[in-house]
């Protein structure tokens, strides 16, 4: 996981993985409307993988108003969000926001505690299923009793054919942004770092860990996005 880095860094991750991922802003938009019904005054709220704090910032300016004392902490582990990150703290300190917090940690080595709401988008699934069975089980016994589990992930299909369906029909919508080449040796890299589950396979690690309801509420070729409940 650590030994990851994303292609095209220079183009800025955030309109990188908004050009990817067809409908990603639309799918951040629902999790920071979704963030209003757990974010509460001195608890903590927990991004894992936040890489540039954008999506962070974001949460901590949607819910100021009826919760300004909320903890927010965003959790990345790539060396090359580091700046992005000191940057992004100087920015929200500057506007005002002193409740924001920047770890550059493995989540695998990182304990959460005292959270009403924990994201993950698209971050676990770089890892292997141990490790990640081991987060998800973290994230349970650090939430408080009602607080969610927001996360995205790529999944794989059952079905050999309609994966191939679906990843030709996911090439085609890359294509509008990069060369084949390029879409080729970005596939190649990750072959051998992504670790997707089917659906099935995910919510029951999610299950299994404890939660009570685990529910899609956004889905992009073979990307879903969803919410757990403890």
């Amino acid at each position: 996981m650590a030994d990851f880095t994303f292609a095209h860094r220079e183009e800025g991750f955030d309109e990188h993985i908004e050009k990817s991922i067809r409908g990603y802003s639309s799918l951040m938009e629902d999790v920071i409307s979704l963030s209003r019904y757990f974010v509460e005054d001195n608890a903590n709220i927990v991004d894992i993988g936040c890489s540039t704090g954008k999506n962070t910032k974001a949460m901590m300016e949607y819910n100021k108003d009826h919760s300004p004392k909320a903890k927010y902490i965003g959790i990345e582990v790539a060396d090359g969000f580091e700046q992005d990150l000191k940057d992004r703290t100087k920015e929200l300190n500057n506007a005002g926001f002193t409740n924001v917090e920047f770890i550059m940690k493995d989540i695998r080595k990182f304990q959460i505690t005292n959270a009403n709401l924990v994201t993950s988008i698209f971050t676990l699934q770089f890892m292997p299923k141990k490790d990640r069975r081991e987060v998800i089980s973290n994230i349970y016994a650090g939430l408080n009793t009602g607080g969610a589990f927001i996360f995205a992930e790529k999944t794989i299909c059952k079905s050999a054919l309609v994966q191939d369906m679906i990843t030709f029909n996911y090439y085609d919508y890359k294509r509008k942004s990069f060369d084949t080449e390029d879409i080729m040796d970005k596939e190649r890299t990750l072959r051998n770092i992504m670790k997707p589950l089917t659906w099935k396979q995910l919510e029951h690690m999610i299950s299994y860990a404890g939660f009570t309801t685990v529910q899609p509420f956004w889905r992009n070729h073979s990307f879903v996005g969803a919410i757990a409940l403890k």
